[in-house]
């Protein structure tokens, strides 16, 4: 007598994002063991991230740092900056470095303060821009006393912020107040750090303001300053040993909380103000080994950005040319962000501008993150599951048949893979999904494709073959043009004798 199938199926495959961390066989359906290229989307879907394009490649060589001067009318211009150039413009570049100035690296810290920009970066001298002139600080006519030579500036409290300056890096200065230029008058002054750390010596490795408090980040510890608004009277409200930044560009705000880089993970400020602490969440939980093993082996200058819009924190080691993708929408309930890896991602630093463009810094210019190419050229998505059982670990499976349902990806190559038993010699099926043809149904080899409300639908449908202990589902899909995302994956196995 024939034995029957027994299914498994898999809804919103990959939902949870990658694991890498736990057993895999004692993972839900839900987790990825790759998930390369791809995003969680609005529906919880795992698909393809976009793609990217150029808006300009004016700049002589690649652009490493970028910033956005809001002007007195709220009119935002994007100034980004190379190793030798500082540039204005967004889909074309403008060289503003000044004359006779020499730029380093390029690697500028950025803020907008009272209609001016300003660019600190230890290797140069710090700049303003206006709008129309691009010049040092100290040559504007306003300037006064000695501006700090840092590498980490902010602005808040109506005053500029600036540390990185000497080789302990543990001084905080402040200019006075609405005035970035002067620094010897008025309520400007600074704080020796060596002091107050509570936890041995540190150095500061970012600031940040977040609903009145100062924060200032060292390497090891957290200084959390509150009544910044009057730096005299400003005093110590907490501290957090045990856990720092350790990248300077790591530090985002989401509105309502911090992002930032530590050397254990990424960090997650909660309510401070309510709860006047600073609890931190383990963000990278599933995937900390992997995550921080790429942390440690870049040697570039790693930068973040955060997306309302795309509900993400991008985490880009520039030199591996990986970006960490963290989906910010809705914590998962151990309180982990669920995460995707991008790998043919380039570029080396982003800006989320004031109109929500998502930028990045290439190599001879600036992209935009959108369409569903890398600059006309396809990239590989591919999502692989968990290893899976069926519910019978010590049963032999002899596969039949495997069913996925794909959102979008016209006319898309598509390779379905299938193994057994943590062996990485996949059997394959490749197919081409359903070109979208308006008010037209299409049928295509191992494919059938529908359209449900302008949205196209593809379900495949392979015979499957061999036969293993566990098994594991993967999906290759090579995007050019159409974005693609996987709603639903079924397998159809019999359960044969104990092994």
């Amino acid at each position: 007598m024939a034995k029957p199938l027994q299914s498994i199926a898999i809804q919103a495959p990959g939902f949870y994002g990658l694991n890498s961390e736990d057993s895999p066989t004692a993972l839900s359906e839900q987790f990825a063991l790759e998930a390369e290229n791809c995003v969680i989307d609005s529906f919880g879907r795992i698909g393809a991230r976009k793609g990217w394009s150029y808006l300009n490649q004016d700049a002589a060589s690649a652009i490493v740092s970028m910033g956005e001067y809001i002007d007195i009318d709220g009119v935002g211009h994007v100034m980004s900056s190379s190793e030798g150039s500082i540039y204005v413009g967004k889909t074309s570049l403008t060289d503003i470095t000044p004359a006779a100035y020499t730029v380093g690296t390029g690697n500028y810290s950025h803020a907008t303060f009272n209609n001016y920009h300003f660019m600190f970066a230890s290797d140069s001298l710090p700049l303003y821009y206006d709008g129309t002139t691009c010049g040092t600080i100290a040559s504007h006519p306003n300037y006064s006393g000695t501006v700090p030579q840092g590498d980490i500036v902010i602005a808040g409290a109506g005053r500029l912020w600036v540390s990185g300056v000497d080789t302990h890096n543990d001084v905080v200065y402040w200019s006075d107040l609405l005035n970035g230029f002067a620094w010897d008058t008025g309520s400007s002054g600074s704080i020796d750090l060596s002091k107050v750390w509570a936890n041995g010596q540190d150095e500061v490795t970012g600031l940040a303001m977040h609903n009145g408090f100062l924060i200032i980040f060292g390497k090891r510890q957290i200084l959390v300053y509150q009544g910044a608004n009057d730096p005299a009277t400003m005093s110590l409200a907490d501290t957090i040993v045990g856990i720092g930044c350790i990248a300077r560009d790591s530090i985002q705000s989401t509105g309502s909380d911090i992002l930032f880089l530590t050397d254990s993970g990424i960090g997650s400020f909660g309510r401070i103000i309510q709860q006047k602490s600073l609890p931190i969440s383990d963000i990278t939980k599933n995937v900390r080994t992997d995550f921080m093993n790429d942390i440690r082996s870049e040697t570039g200058a790693i930068k973040t950005v955060f997306s309302p819009e795309e509900a993400f924190y991008l985490v880009k080691l520039p030199n591996l040319n990986i970006t960490y993708c963290f989906d910010v929408r809705t914590p998962l309930q151990d309180g982990s962000f669920r995460v995707t890896k991008w790998t043919s991602h380039s570029g080396s630093c982003f800006l989320r501008d004031t109109a929500g463009d998502l930028l990045i810094g290439m190599l001879n210019g600036i992209g935009l993150y959108n369409g569903y190419s890398d600059n006309g050229f396809p990239y590989r998505m591919s999502y692989f599951t968990n290893y899976m059982d069926f519910g019978a670990p010590n049963n032999l499976k002899l596969l039949k048949n495997l069913k996925i349902t794909v959102i979008g990806g016209s006319d898309t190559d598509v390779t379905l893979n299938w193994g057994y038993d943590y062996s990485y010699a996949y059997k394959k099926k490749k197919f081409t999904l359903a070109t979208q043809i308006i008010a037209e149904y299409n049928i295509a080899e191992y494919n059938e494709g529908e359209f449900n409300a302008g949205v196209l639908v593809n379900r495949p449908n392979v015979n499957a073959s061999g036969g293993g202990a566990v098994i594991q589902l993967g999906i290759e899909a090579d995007i050019e043009g159409a974005p693609v995302s996987i709603q639903r994956m079924t397998a159809q196995a019999i359960i044969g004798r104990t092994i």
